[in-house]
C-alpha cells in the first residue's frame, strides 16, 4: 500500500473546485488527510489568489492510473489544459511523492521539485507530515519548512469546509 502525496490548488472559483478534488478523491481512495486550506497570490502570472492544499492517502494503484484519474477529476472540475503553467485553474493536482520513490519519466517526476521550491506546497505537506523524510535530501519536511523563505511567498490559512 502506497502512501501518496497530493498537492491541490485552484483560482477559478477556488472553494468550489477544491471541495470537488477532495470529494472526488475520497470517492475513490477512502479516508484523507487534509492540511489546512492555503490563500496565496498567484505565481508567475497577475492573476487571482489561489487556495491550495495538500491531502495525503493510501492506495495500491499505480502512480500512472493515479495521474489518469487525476486527469478525470480536472475534467469534473471543468479544467481546460491551454500548455502554460502559468495560468488560472479550476483545479490542478499534482502528484507530489509516492512512497519514497526518485523518479522522472517525463510524464511524472517524483518526487515534485514543487515541494522545496513553493510555500504553497510545502508548508502544508511540513503541517500534515512534519516527520516525513524528502527521499533525495534526507531531511524532513519540518526542517525544510523552518528553512524556508516564507517571507518570499506569504500565505494566509483559510477557512474551507472539505
Amino acid at each position: 500500500m502506497a502512501n501518496i502525496y497530493l498537492g491541490l490548488g485552484s483560482n477559478i472559483s477556488p472553494e468550489e473546485n477544491l471541495r470537488i478534488g477532495v470529494s472526488e478523491l475520497r470517492r475513490r481512495y477512502g479516508d484523507l488527510q487534509v492540511s489546512a486550506v492555503y490563500k496565496s497570490t498567484a505565481y508567475g502570472f497577475d492573476g487571482d489568489d489561489f487556495l491550495n492544499v495538500v491531502v495525503q492517502l493510501r492506495s495500491e494503484k499505480s502512480m500512472h492510473t493515479i495521474c489518469e484519474e487525476i486527469e478525470l477529476i480536472h475534467n469534473l472540475a471543468g479544467r481546460e489544459n491551454r500548455g502554460s503553467k502559468w495560468e488560472a485553474r479550476s483545479l490542478d493536482i499534482d502528484i507530489l511523492l509516492y512512497n519514497d520513490l526518485v523518479m522522472d519519466d517525463g510524464a511524472v517526476r517524483v518526487p515534485r521539485c514543487d515541494i522545496l521550491e513553493y510555500s504553497f506546497v510545502l508548508r502544508p505537506l511540513a503541517e500534515l507530515a512534519p516527520d516525513l523524510v524528502h527521499p533525495v535530501t534526507g531531511i524532513t519536511m519540518l526542517s525544510h519548512w523552518q528553512q524556508f523563505d516564507a517571507a518570499s511567498h506569504p500565505l494566509e490559512v483559510f477557512s474551507v469546509d472539505l
